[in-house]
């Protein structure tokens, strides 16, 4: 391994095309929601804001910057869980720091905070197009037996 390359987090990957396939038909396809990048650490992804994005001001509505920021978060909780564990959600937050208008698209980052063995912790910044904050929120998982029902 090169000095500047990180050990992957994830002990359960997948792939891009894989997490796509699994969103037709639900909120994140729904709402054009899509993972640009799986990084040793990290997930990338963006959500354009168009119509079904906006309240009545024409500017994303804050549920939506949710929607983007738990998806990136409960991913990357799955992923780093031990096989024949998963995650499910305890507590998300989100702080709306500027409006991102109609026509933009928003950017998000994941990173863990703490990949506990019960509990982990996500952080994850939006951006608008320009580059600039728009929502940091922060993703509570608590880790379970997957049931084989």
């Amino acid at each position: 391994m090169k000095g500047d390359e990180k050990m992957s987090i994830w002990r359960q990957p997948t792939t891009i095309e894989h997490i796509t396939a699994r969103a037709t038909g639900t909120v994140n396809g729904h709402l054009g929601v899509r993972v640009t990048e799986i990084g040793p650490d990290y997930i990338l992804g963006e959500m354009p804001v168009d119509e079904r994005h906006v309240q009545p001001f024409g500017m994303i509505h804050g549920g939506v910057s949710v929607v983007l920021a738990e998806t990136l978060g409960s991913l990357a909780s799955m992923m780093a869980c031990e096989p024949g564990f998963i995650a499910v959600g305890l507590e998300v937050n989100a702080s709306h720091l500027r409006p991102v208008p109609k026509g933009d698209v928003v950017r998000g980052r994941c990173t863990p905070v703490r990949i506990g063995r019960t509990v982990q912790v996500w952080n994850i910044e939006l951006r608008r197009g320009d580059g600039h904050l728009s929502c940091v929120s922060r993703l509570t998982t608590s880790i379970i037996e997957a049931r084989t029902e």
